[in-house]
């Protein structure tokens, strides 16, 4: 079935008109409008229904295939990917961020301990030789889908932290009930291929494309105060950021 769109076109705004059909196709596929797989119109159909120029719509159209979110298949036509999560580049939570962009996460606490750090840990953490840490493991879904595996370890001597409530909250609300502000963070992104238990917890083949995320968060008194490495389904998660000119 092909799908035809409703968009909202405001031609007094300063938005370019390309700009507004990509955000209103990346909201009607993020909200669940659009599924994964359905076929849209092609772009004569879907200009003049819009009552755009064919270039400007080709290159709405263009943008949105290079994020990802639509494909062109020959013989098939244009058809949505998935409503991939797209996480800008800041200091914030993958909790928070799925909640702002009106998603409904939840976690599996799948490992959790108090343990003493090993050598490594102390040096990123910037912790003494044999200082205690907590250390989880947990499975993040979005509206009920797998989403992310985290691997954290997270100094002790700020706030307590039990199973019950990592469960419940996300990690960085928690700390910031400690009191803690955060300031800046040492992070690297790259990718991996998924590890046949992995995908069995993100609910993906093995040997997959995942997404991976190592970072330090230090807060505004100078403390290191937790470390991790996640990992995301790449089909369903990407980080985005804006370059500057120096």
């Amino acid at each position: 079935m092909t799908n035809s769109l409703n968009l909202p076109i405001d031609r007094a705004s300063p938005v370019p008109l390309y700009h507004q059909v990509v955000k209103g196709i990346e909201a009607a596929i993020t909200s669940g409008e659009l599924e994964a797989g359905s076929k849209l119109e092609n772009e004569i159909d879907l200009a003049a229904s819009l009552n755009l120029s064919r270039p400007t719509m080709r290159k709405a159209m263009d943008e949105l295939v290079r994020a990802g979110l639509l494909v062109r298949k020959r013989g098939v036509g244009t058809q949505v990917v998935s409503s991939q999560v797209r996480r800008s580049l800041e200091l914030s939570s993958l909790f928070d961020d799925l909640v702002q962009r009106g998603g409904k996460p939840s976690t599996e606490v799948l490992t959790f301990s108090h343990l003493q750090a090993t050598p490594a840990i102390c040096e990123k953490l910037a912790l003494a030789p044999g200082s205690k840490v907590y250390h989880f493991t947990r499975l993040r879904m979005v509206d009920g889908k797998p989403l992310a595996l985290m691997e954290n370890w997270v100094r002790d001597d700020i706030v307590k932290i039990d199973e019950s409530t990592l469960a419940g909250e996300g990690l960085y609300a928690l700390l910031r009930t400690g009191g803690v502000n955060f300031r800046l963070a040492k992070q690297s992104i790259g990718a991996a291929v998924a590890t046949k238990h992995q995908a069995g917890l993100l609910e993906i083949d093995s040997a997959s494309a995942l997404v991976t995320m190592e970072r330090t968060a230090v807060d505004d008194k100078g403390r290191n105060v937790e470390t991790g490495q996640h990992v995301y389904r790449a089909d369903q998660y990407s980080f985005e950021m804006t370059l500057v000119q120096r």
